[in-house]
């Protein structure tokens, strides 16, 4: 039986390490067990999901903002954070280069970019860093325990990985995007590297009711 558990806690292990891994290599899903695709989107169908629900963090800007500030928008919320080498920026540039394709229905999407590393995204560090990508993304932060609250309900995995310094870390984070529809509904998962293409797609489906 001993040997039994081992085997057993080894397993679990590893599949942890393929979860979990550096800055470049995070996980898209953060272990959610995700539906097949609707055939209607590139992306995965989440619709009807049971948690990502809400939020209510401060903007780059100082203002409070809850997910019902954006209804009659599409919402996608990316978790991440400014210093991070490559997924993150990866992940915002393709964003902006899905607003470009969407062209006047750009206006009706609101990208929203949730930092995990509140000591050091300051709203004056999110505010330079969010809007260079598209001017009408927002950055949003909040007091360490307000942006845990948030990351566990949107069953995002975050942690610190120590650097040479104290203020050289690096952060494990879920790579995957939330995308709500014009009504306020989770809709999407969109796992990390699927390009602006589909991204696209599917928001030109819900932001004209078809999906």
């Amino acid at each position: 039986m001993a040997r039994a558990s081992s085997v057993l806690l080894a397993g679990l292990l590893g599949l942890s390490a393929v979860l979990l891994g550096a800055c470049d290599r995070q996980s898209d899903s953060g272990g959610m067990i995700l539906s097949p695709v609707n055939s209607s989107f590139k992306n995965t169908d989440v619709t009807g999901l049971g948690y990502a629900r809400d939020f209510q963090l401060t903007d780059h800007t100082g203002k409070t903002r809850a997910l019902a500030d954006f209804k009659g928008k599409a919402v996608v919320v990316f978790f991440g954070y400014t210093h991070c080498p490559d997924v993150c920026p990866t992940t915002m540039a393709e964003m902006a280069a899905t607003m470009k394709q969407l062209g006047q229905d750009a206006d009706r999407v609101q990208v929203l970019f949730v930092t995990v590393d509140p000591e050091r995204d300051t709203p004056e560090l999110l505010a330079k860093y969010v809007p260079a990508f598209d001017p009408r993304f927002l950055g949003l932060t909040g007091s360490p325990e307000a942006v845990d609250k948030v990351a566990k309900e949107f069953k995002v995995f975050y942690q610190k990985v120590p650097g040479k310094t104290p203020g050289s870390y690096t952060i494990d984070h879920t790579a995957g995007s939330y995308v709500f529809d014009p009504q306020g509904r989770i809709r999407l998962f969109v796992r990390h590297g699927q390009g602006p293409d589909a991204l696209a797609h599917d928001l030109k489906q819900l932001l004209g009711g078809s999906a």
